[in-house]
């Protein structure tokens, strides 16, 4: 497992397989969508394919896809398995809306993928539709339990908190947990994208959200051994079967527990999330690189992780909006 130039280990790979995505959501971007990469530029399956395969046998076991949204890729069963197949990989695992999850689910679990993080920012089918400007809550809520039947367990649901927009819904939401299989992530909107519009007031904080749902609904205790891969860090509630899980980037970051990189659907690794900082893999893939030249890109990117990103500064990331970076 390689590690960093702060001693952390990293072995965490997020991959956008896609920019596109069938939703608009206001804190991720406008309605009319951004710009979009181009079809030779994204990277192919057995681009992506290598890729994997050379960051596992450099150490990295966890590989989580992403998007935009991932369930839109063309050919995106065929690539979980493929994916499935490189020996080494401990886990990997999909982030999606959800929104064609109940199509898919059943066949990438066969193709091997584990688990689904499902986004999920209201429980309200009017609001959903304002949020998402597209898309329908029940489709959400039937993927969900699609995954469940298939096997994809835990599904864990990512809210993100904005403000005005929906934080009048923490509590109902972390009520879901005393229910089977409801796990909760509440995430503070983060200054990316659209995002950049919301953050700043929109920012509820991880404590806020805490203590409203403590107030509601009682003590949260933290949960022995439930840390996992990612920054969440996990509560239960008094007779609850699910957990409760906060992901705090702006009020609370982890930046010293990091222990990812993310590759774009164009071939760019990113140390950061919050840097422009990017190595570019694509060009030197298609130029006939070696496995071992394309592994020290890799390490190039692990020793060129900051310490820390610059938000409490005012200093905000310029590079690409979230739907690039994979979320």
């Amino acid at each position: 497992m390689p590690f960093d130039a702060y001693d952390r280990p990293i072995q965490y790979l997020r991959v956008s397989v896609t920019d596109r995505c069938n939703l608009r959501c206001v804190y991720c971007m406008p309605e009319e969508g951004v710009a979009k990469f181009s079809h030779q530029d994204i990277l192919r399956n057995e681009e992506i394919v290598r890729i994997v395969r050379i960051a596992v046998e450099t150490g990295f076991v966890h590989i989580r896809l992403t998007g935009g949204e991932p369930l839109v890729r063309k050919g995106i069963v065929d690539l979980v398995a493929e994916l499935a197949r490189i020996p080494g990989l401990d886990d990997l695992s999909m982030t999606t809306n959800g929104i064609l999850l109940r199509q898919y689910a059943e066949p990438l679990a066969r193709a091997g993928l584990r688990r689904i993080n499902l986004s999920l920012d209201t429980l309200r089918p009017e609001r959903f539709r304002r949020i998402t400007r597209w898309g329908n809550l029940e489709d959400v809520l039937a993927g969900r339990e699609a995954a469940l039947a298939a096997g994809l367990r835990p599904v864990k649901i990512n809210m993100v908190v904005v403000r005005g927009m929906n934080d009048d819904e923490v509590v109902d939401m972390a009520r879901k947990t005393l229910e089977p299989d409801w796990h909760v992530r509440f995430i503070e909107v983060m200054p990316l994208g659209a995002g950049v519009h919301w953050s700043g007031d929109g920012v509820v904080s991880s404590a806020e959200i805490r203590a409203r749902i403590e107030e509601a609904l009682g003590p949260l205790t933290p949960v022995p051994g439930e840390v996992g891969i990612g920054p969440a860090r996990y509560y239960r509630l008094p007779g609850a079967a699910g957990t409760v899980g906060f992901i705090s980037a702006v009020t609370e970051h982890f930046c010293r527990f990091c222990n990812r990189l993310r590759l774009t659907s164009d071939g760019r690794l990113l140390p950061c999330l919050l840097s422009s900082a990017t190595i570019d893999l694509r060009t030197p893939l298609r130029n006939g690189a070696t496995d071992e030249e394309l592994r020290a890109l890799f390490m190039q990117a692990v020793v060129a992780k900051p310490r820390g990103h610059a938000l409490a500064e005012g200093i905000l990331p310029t590079s690409l909006p979230m739907s690039h970076i994979g979320g």
